[in-house]
C-alpha cells in the first residue's frame, strides 16, 4: 500500500503531532508499505530523504503566518506522489486544501485538535474546512469526548472512528529516579509551558499541598509561572527543570509519586504526558476540559479528574492521593495495564491499518 502523510512538520522537528507521525510512518514502513511523509521545510529548499524506511519530502515555505506554513508546492506535489491513500493530520489548513484541491486519492484525517487560538484563521477556512471534513473518507479523532464535543465532529459522528495516541511502555518500565527523593512526596508536571496546561493553578494549589513540585520542560509561560511560585510563597519547593531528554523522561516519571495535568482549555486535547506517567506507574490528576484527558486517564481508576481553573479542587484531588499510599499504587498499576491494553503503538498502528483497509475496500467495491 502507498501511504501519503501530509502535515506541517516532520521528525527532528519535536512535537506531539510529528512524534506521532514519525512513529505510526515507521511502524506503517516496517510493515511492508510504502510510506511518503509531505512536509515543509524550514531551510527552504524542497528536499528528500530516507528515514528508517520512511521517505520524507520536504517541500520549500513561501511564508510563515500565525505557525502556519505557507507553501503552493503541495498541489503540485500531492498528485506526483499518487498514493493509495492519503492521511491528513489537521489542524494544517495548507495541507488539507491542498489535497482536497489536488488530491486524487481517498483521504483520512487525524483529527488532533479543533483550530482554538487562530481565530483570525480561522475565520476565513470555515468554509472550506466544512468541505474537507466531509470529502474525507474517515475521521480519526484521538477521544471519544472530542468527537462529542467539537463543534465540528458533533455534527458529523458517522464519519468519525476514535484511534487514539500511542506511547511505548518499555521504556518506563522498572527506570532508576532522575531526581534523588525528598523528605516529602513528589508532584510531576511535564510539558510545553502554555497558557493551557494550567500549571499556574497548580502552583497557586501548592500551599495547600504536602509536597514538592518538579516542572520539566520549558516556553513562554515559564517566567511567569517562576514568578508565581514565588509570590505564593513556595518557590522552595517548586522546581524548574528544563528540557528534559528522551533519554531521561523515563527517569523523571520514575522521581515522581504522582504526575499531574492541570489543564485548563481545550487546547490540551489529549495529553500524552498522561500515557507516558500511566506506563511509568504514576497515578494521575488531570482536569475535565471535555477532551481526551478524561478519556485516557479515568476518574477513580487510574486516577482522579477535578475541575478546572479551580486550585482548591485540584489541591483536594491531589492531597486524597497524597494520603492514601495504597490508592496510589492501585491507581497506578490500573494505568499501567491500561496503557499495556489500549494505547501502545502496535495498537495504534493495527487499528490505522483497519481503517485503511475498510477505506480502500469501500472504494474499490464501488
Amino acid at each position: 500500500m502507498k501511504i501519503l502523510h501530509i502535515y506541517k512538520d516532520y521528525s527532528p522537528i519535536l512535537g506531539g503531532i510529528e512524534n506521532h507521525i514519525k512513529t505510526l510512518a515507521e511502524l506503517q514502513a516496517a510493515a511492508g508499505h510504502k510510506v511518503t511523509v509531505l512536509v515543509t521545510n524550514p531551510g527552504g529548499q524542497t528536499a528528500r530523504q530516507v528515514i528508517n524506511s520512511v521517505n520524507v519530502v520536504r517541500v520549500w515555505r513561501l511564508a510563515t503566518v500565525a505557525s502556519t506554513p505557507i507553501t503552493p508546492a503541495f498541489l503540485a506535489a500531492i498528485p506526483r506522489l499518487r498514493p493509495d491513500i492519503a492521511h491528513l493530520h489537521f489542524p494544517y489548513p495548507v495541507g488539507e486544501i491542498s489535497q482536497w484541491l489536488a488530491g486524487r486519492s481517498p483521504y483520512v484525517i487525524t483529527y488532533h485538535s479543533d483550530v482554538v487560538r487562530q481565530q483570525a484563521i480561522l475565520r476565513f477556512y470555515r468554509p472550506l474546512l466544512w468541505r474537507v471534513l466531509r470529502g474525507a473518507a474517515r475521521i480519526l479523532p484521538t477521544s471519544d469526548r472530542y468527537i462529542a464535543t467539537s463543534p465540528y465532529l458533533s455534527r458529523m459522528p458517522e464519519k468519525c472512528t476514535v484511534v487514539p495516541l500511542s506511547v511505548d511502555p518499555a521504556p518506563f518500565t522498572d527506570a532508576p529516579p532522575l531526581v534523588p527523593p525528598a523528605d516529602t512526596p513528589t508532584l510531576l508536571f511535564l510539558g510545553r509551558h502554555r497558557y493551557y496546561k494550567g500549571v499556574d493553578d497548580l502552583i497557586r494549589a501548592m500551599p495547600d499541598l504536602p509536597a514538592r513540585l518538579l516542572i520539566g520542560g520549558d516556553g513562554p509561560e515559564r517566567s511567569r509561572w517562576e514568578a508565581l511560585a514565588a509570590a505564593v510563597g513556595v518557590a522552595a519547593r517548586v522546581r524548574f527543570l528544563g528540557n528534559v531528554s528522551d533519554a531521561d523522561l523515563p527517569r523523571l516519571y520514575a522521581s515522581a509519586d504522582a504526575f499531574v495535568l492541570p489543564a485548563n482549555a481545550r487546547a490540551e486535547a489529549f495529553g500524552k504526558v498522561l500515557l507516558e506517567a500511566m506506563a511509568a506507574g504514576l497515578p494521575c490528576v488531570t482536569t475535565e476540559v471535555g477532551t481526551g484527558t478524561s478519556f485516557v486517564v479515568q476518574d477513580g481508576v487510574t486516577g482522579l479528574v477535578t475541575q478546572p481553573n479551580n486550585p482548591a479542587a485540584l489541591a483536594a484531588a491531589i492531597n486524597r492521593l497524597l494520603e492514601d499510599a495504597e490508592l496510589r499504587k492501585k491507581m497506578g498499576e490500573a494505568g499501567r495495564a491500561r496503557v499495556q491494553a489500549e494505547f501502545t503503538p502496535e495498537k495504534l498502528a493495527a487499528r490505522v491499518e483497519r481503517v485503511y483497509q475498510e477505506v480502500l475496500g469501500v472504494r474499490r467495491r464501488g
